[in-house]
């Protein structure tokens, strides 16, 4: 049996498929543009992969690093973004577009004409009972924008980011860093999105489902890094100055 180090009110473990898989958070320093994706990954997760680990990083971790987070300070919201961001539910759990920082992401990463036509066709699909439809519309780079909240890990409760850039890249490039498969994730307490995967990555059903109740958190915990593991192997831990690093390939645990 593995023995982990969950985040506080987190399970260290979860059953899938009849199998029980560790999700191991794995903390790092507080990630900003200026560190690259790739080593940042093998310096904190890089000495605690073990072969047939699969490996989840934080799409917010990826899109710092891309320079795709903007201070508000330095964001001005449009009279559209401030209109639209009024009807947009606040969620506990993320502030999403609701507010004009985020709005105003939007608008400048999907175009104003197709913001205008998916608010348009959202209120309609509304009133017939009919959820969602805004961000189908708008697609996955709107879905994945982020917003300033009061539990965020500063500076990022500051902060507006735009999604990822190729996810789907990211995940190939670090899988092959590590080599274990790799899955790009959205993740908070109400629901997990798979942005991108590596080849030989599972399902993105399983990756959602493995991964469904956040065991990297969304506040303070500092983990955007995580590991799942079939429970057969030893103990770990992420101490990265007490064992061996294996930067290019995997160890059998």
């Amino acid at each position: 049996m593995t023995k982990l180090q969950a985040n506080h009110g987190k399970r260290p473990a979860v059953e899938v498929g009849k199998r029980t898989y560790a999700r191991i958070p794995v903390r790092t320093h507080v990630i900003s543009k200026d560190d690259d994706i790739e080593e940042t990954v093998l310096k904190y997760a890089g000495p605690v992969l073990c072969e047939g680990d699969i490996m989840v990083v934080s799409e917010k971790t990826v899109a710092i690093t891309q320079g795709r987070a903007y201070p508000i300070s330095q964001i001005k919201p449009s009279w559209l973004a401030r209109f639209l961001a009024g009807f947009v539910y606040k969620s506990p759990y993320g502030i999403g577009l609701g507010s004009p920082w985020t709005m105003e992401l939007a608008i400048r990463e999907a175009g104003v004409l197709r913001i205008i036509a998916a608010s348009i066709t959202a209120g309609v699909a509304k009133l017939l009972g009919i959820n969602g439809v805004f961000y189908r519309i708008c697609g996955p780079g709107v879905t994945a924008i982020d917003g300033p909240c009061d539990y965020t890990l500063p500076p990022y409760n500051r902060y507006a980011i735009l999604g990822p850039l190729k996810p789907n890249e990211v995940a190939q490039s670090l899988s092959k860093a590590t080599g274990v498969p790799v899955a790009i994730v959205d993740a908070n307490d109400l629901g997990v999105s798979v942005l991108g995967v590596s080849s030989g990555c599972p399902e993105r059903k399983f990756i959602a489902e493995v991964l469904a109740d956040n065991p990297l958190g969304q506040s303070c915990e500092q983990t955007p890094i995580g590991i799942v593991r079939p429970i057969r192997r030893i103990s770990v831990h992420t101490n990265a100055s007490a064992i061996r690093r294996f930067p290019r390939g995997v160890r059998k645990c």
